[in-house]
């Protein structure tokens, strides 16, 4: 297949795009390269994909309509998979308009964009934020998420309610997924593994939120994209759903639409994540405990029972395993 995929520099989709070329499609990517975290990191990671002769890229913003637009038309993609974003749930306390542009605007683009030149499958990245106030665990996605707790959360759902219309009005087979605090290799610098491993490894403190006490369902990245890899190639059809017992479908009832969660449903305790970044790095943390901060919430965890009905067998890391990959990754790159 001919795949689209945006946010190729980042961290998901420089892992994606990895599988992608690995599985034999031809990719192209889409990546504004903005300065949120080190524009080096993500050069580094489009280097890597550019080894491969099925990787090509096109270096523009989401809000460039015509750069974007040209960009698929030129391309001609059996698939999108939509992962550009400006993301972080604090961030969008600082600057809430960086949400509205990249995440309202730039997903309104690209829905354009693929109304003009259509797909056999749209894929959207969401968050497990949406599920927001919802105090009913584990998150299944037929749970109401009425009540976002942070800007980004309430974009996010936005642009699930904006392709929902567009699936509705020209048959755009899509999936929203929503994912659940991916971690590993080649990880953003804003993420609590990044932070916590370059603050222990350099005899820094780290600052821990909820006093130690918030649950996290972390999703290891290459579980995340073998599931996205896989999800491709089922597009949801309007009027059939999942029929497997004890699954409750998304599956809109009035067009080819659906949110899916992509994690693995087993919560861990904030401090036994820890606990596993200092094994891995054999040594000890100074801890900061602190107050939750806005926009946050107590826990995640997801239902995966939809996902399983969709793909079959998930693969799902071990935590420790998957930190040693993360930690072995970080001392890799800081000595290049």
């Amino acid at each position: 297949m001919r795949i689209f995929v945006t946010g190729s520099a980042g961290f998901i989709g420089f892992h994606l795009a990895g599988r992608l070329l690995a599985d034999g499609h031809t990719v192209m990517g889409y990546d504004g390269m903005t300065a949120y975290y080190d524009t080096e990191l993500k050069a580094a990671r489009h280097a890597r994909l550019r080894q491969s002769n099925g990787f090509s890229a096109v270096e523009a913003m989401l809000e460039d309509r015509d750069a974007l637009d040209e960009a698929i038309a030129g391309f001609a993609p059996d698939a999108i998979v939509h992962l550009a974003a400006q993301a972080g749930v604090r961030y969008s306390l600082e600057r809430p308009d960086a949400y509205v542009g990249a995440n309202l605007v730039g997903t309104f683009n690209l829905l354009e964009a693929v109304r003009a030149h259509p797909v056999r499958h749209l894929l959207m990245a969401s968050t497990s934020s949406v599920y927001g106030g919802n105090e009913n665990m584990p998150f299944g996605e037929t749970d109401r998420t009425d009540f976002p707790v942070s800007l980004y959360a309430a974009t996010k759902k936005a642009g699930e309610a904006m392709s929902h219309s567009y699936a509705h009005l020209w048959k755009i087979p899509t999936t929203c997924f929503r994912f659940f605090t991916v971690y590993g290799p080649w990880g953003r610098p804003d993420m609590a593994p990044y932070k916590f491993v370059d603050a222990i490894t350099h005899g820094r403190p780290i600052e821990i939120y909820g006093h130690g006490r918030m649950q996290r369902d972390f999703t290891y990245v290459g579980d995340l994209v073998d599931a996205l890899a896989r999800l491709i190639a089922i597009a949801p059809e309007a009027g059939h759903p999942v029929t497997a017992e004890g699954v409750s479908d998304s599956l809109s009832p009035v067009a080819p639409w659906r949110t899916v969660n992509i994690g693995g449903g087993r919560p861990v305790e904030l401090m036994d994540f820890i606990a596993a970044i200092e094994t891995a790095l054999g040594r000890k943390a100074e801890k900061i405990m602190l107050d939750m901060q806005k926009g946050d919430v107590s826990a995640t965890f997801a239902d995966p029972a939809l996902l399983d009905a969709l793909i079959g067998d998930r693969p799902a890391t071990p935590l420790a395993e998957g930190i040693a990959a993360f930690v072995d990754w970080y001392r890799a790159w800081k000595a290049a």
